[in-house]
């Protein structure tokens, strides 16, 4: 042991110099224009603020907004899972492929992803004339919000549990099934409580991304006021209607939606870092 404090043999100023490095990056980059946005966001006073919260557009966006996570979260949350199980417990043939296809929404443009179910769902698409022919809405609609949410949010839950459940290993199911327990059983008193804080920090970051999604919906939705209009893309629309305060004020919500995801980004970590040292 040669007694130093680090385990690198820089000198105090090149330490020094890069943690100032990283931290004016994220000074500038992140903290300021976080401090921007509710700056802007009160710059006529709280009352003028929850004028711009309280607007019927804005309502409808945040309820939209809501819904979408609503039924996308839960979705990706049990395709993680499942995914996650197969993958890290059973041995099967396009396994590899899987897990590509898991990551392609990380790969894949949202703006592309969007256009693709334009094409497939669209008036004119593949599917057009059998959707009107039924009278079903996906594109310009709820639906269509909803499905492409989905494609982009749907790796992270996948992702955060399949490197652990790996590490974990097959053996105490093994254990378990060799006692008697069944397959649901194994799951719920098993894998579910070892990997409860990974699925958690999974589902944390896929609602901060579903809420926070502009590309992908901002094509399917067509845009259309009180009805497909989510957070982001109203904001959009007060922006660019010069509207700058009333775009803050609704853009602040997102805002403390990131600092609540960091928050309990923090604390599930901390978790972690207990369990793991028990």
């Amino acid at each position: 042991m040669s007694g130093h404090p680090f385990p690198t043999t820089e000198s105090f100023a090149v330490r020094m110099l890069l943690i100032t490095t990283a931290l004016v990056f994220v000074g500038i980059l992140v903290l300021l224009p976080l401090l921007v946005v509710f700056v802007e966001a009160f710059r006529n006073g709280l009352s003028a603020y929850w004028a711009a919260i309280e607007e019927p557009a804005a309502i409808s966006a945040i309820k939209l907004t809501v819904l979408v996570a609503a039924i996308a979260v839960p979705f990706n949350m049990i395709f993680g899972v499942v995914a996650s199980w197969a993958i890290t417990k059973f041995e099967f043939r396009g396994k590899r492929l899987l897990i590509t296809f898991i990551d392609l929404p990380f790969s894949v443009a949202p703006v592309i992803s969007g256009l693709i179910y334009v094409l497939l769902f669209g008036a004119n698409s593949w599917f057009g004339s059998l959707l009107i022919e039924h009278d079903i809405e996906i594109i310009f609609a709820v639906p269509g919000l909803v499905i492409a949410t989905i494609f982009v949010t749907f790796p992270f839950v996948a992702r955060e549990l399949i490197p652990l459940m790996e590490e974990q290993g097959t053996q105490e199911e093994e254990a378990a099934i060799m006692l008697g327990a069944g397959g649901l059983r194994t799951f719920f008193s098993i894998t579910l409580p070892n990997i409860k804080w990974a699925l958690l920090y999974g589902v944390l970051l896929c609602n901060a991304r579903a809420m926070g999604e502009f590309g992908a919906v901002a094509v399917v939705s067509g845009h259309i006021k009180n009805y497909t209009n989510t957070i982001p893309l109203h904001v959009e629309i007060l922006y660019n209607e010069y509207n700058f305060m009333a775009a803050f004020a609704v853009a602040s919500i997102l805002s403390l939606l990131a600092l609540f995801t960091l928050l309990l980004k923090a604390a599930i970590e901390y978790k972690f870092k207990k369990i793991e040292k028990v």
